[in-house]
């Protein structure tokens, strides 16, 4: 059997919102099957009816999102009904999960066109509650919501494992001797790079806003911050630590979705394609320390791919904390932080869970394709400890 080349034609997404702002009104399924439809539209040349698959990435799928929100995204876009869709859950990196998976599936002739995106509303993620081991408790029963984080935990699990994630992110600044002031520094460049990208029209080509929503770019950049007002915010979870809402991703809502196909799909588009997907790789760590997960799950990417540190164009890595962010750097003393997510990271674009990773393939190719050549990497922490990492090429 022969491994064919995949490509990414096309990728888009909708700006990110913040949690119960312009987005919260919109039901996950609705913008998860808006990307889909926006990704089909900007390809007329391909009937849809080609669409071998659809992945979908969502990493709570408590709500709206149940009962397989590719599919239900195929449908609510319009879709011929004949196109399967599958969702698949990697936690944080469901949407590049869900990338790969797609890319796995065109590369060993199971399909030759698909789509691949992810999804997540953190606004309308429901609370959840058990049902009770006994019928009519007298008791009180308790509610447990489903926007983040760490809930009905299994007892057998090791207390050190099931930390808050902002703890963790506080483990690794104690590992790695990271500062308040470098995990401000930090979020401040993100908003920064994130304000100049849009201001100079860099993600034109990429987000696709939702009808009747007045939200013209990511709804949690700040461009007014200053180290000033990061330093005058009180530590999240530790009462003398160092991460702060300030130098966390928020919480969030958004899509995005990427075009993925061989050599006779990419006739049928009648496009340049964006970018090629050249390897990938996962790799688990310690839960607690989940933020430095994409440590070896980047290197081995690499080494699979035939290339260093050295070969990268752009590098985006999700920011889930400044602290996770910059442990991970100290341990890629190879690379040059400058390439490192140079449109804005997600502490100022935002990270809702199960897009992000589709967020992040997205821009990595719509950069490379304006370079023109490259190589160009795209790598996520992941909750309970796991780091995944693709690369790509043009």
């Amino acid at each position: 059997m022969s491994i064919r080349d995949v490509y990414i034609v096309d990728a888009v997404r909708t700006p990110i919102g913040k949690f119960g702002g312009a987005l919260a009104p919109v039901r996950p399924d609705d913008l998860a099957a808006h990307v889909v439809r926006a990704l089909v539209d900007r390809t007329p040349a391909l009937d849809p009816a080609r669409i071998d698959d659809v992945y979908f990435g969502d990493a709570n799928g408590a709500g709206e999102d149940n009962r397989d929100v590719a599919r239900m995204a195929v449908l609510l876009a319009g879709l011929p009904v004949t196109v399967p869709g599958v969702t698949v859950n990697r936690l944080c990196g469901s949407g590049l999960e869900a990338v790969i998976q797609a890319a796995r599936a065109v590369a060993i002739g199971d399909a030759s066109v698909a789509i691949a995106g992810g999804v997540e509303s953190m606004s309308r993620a429901p609370w959840v509650l058990q049902k009770p081991e006994r019928a009519f408790p007298a008791g009180h029963q308790q509610l447990h919501s489903t926007t983040l984080g760490w809930r009905m935990t299994n007892p057998r699990m090791p207390a050190e494992w099931t930390v808050a994630l902002g703890e963790g992110a506080e483990l690794i600044a104690d590992k790695h001797g990271i500062t308040r002031e470098q995990q401000d520094a930090f979020a401040l460049a993100s908003h920064r790079k994130a304000a100049e990208a849009w201001a100079k029209g860099l993600y034109d080509d990429e987000v696709v806003g939702y009808p009747g929503v007045e939200l013209a770019r990511d709804e949690c950049v700040r461009d007014a911050t200053s180290m000033e007002a990061l330093a005058k915010l009180k530590p999240s979870f530790r009462p003398e630590g160092s991460v702060t809402a300030g130098n966390s991703s928020p919480l969030n809502d958004g899509a995005a979705a990427l075009l993925l196909v061989d050599e006779d799909g990419l006739r049928e588009t009648g496009r340049e394609p964006l970018a090629r997907i050249r390897t990938s790789a996962v790799t688990g760590i310690e839960p607690q320390l989940f933020g430095l997960g994409p440590v070896a799950a980047v290197r081995r990417a690499l080494e699979k791919a035939g290339r260093g540190f050295q070969d990268l164009t752009t590098f985006e890595l999700n920011e889930a904390f400044a602290a996770q962010s910059l442990g991970c750097l100290a341990e890629w003393p190879e690379l040059d932080p400058e390439i490192v997510n140079p449109r804005g990271g997600a502490l100022a674009i935002g990270h809702p869970l199960g897009a992000s990773g589709a967020r992040l393939a997205g821009s990595v190719a719509h950069q490379l394709a304006a370079a023109g050549s490259g190589t160009g990497l795209a790598a996520l922490c992941i909750g309970v400890g796991q780091g995944l990492a693709l690369v790509l090429e043009r």
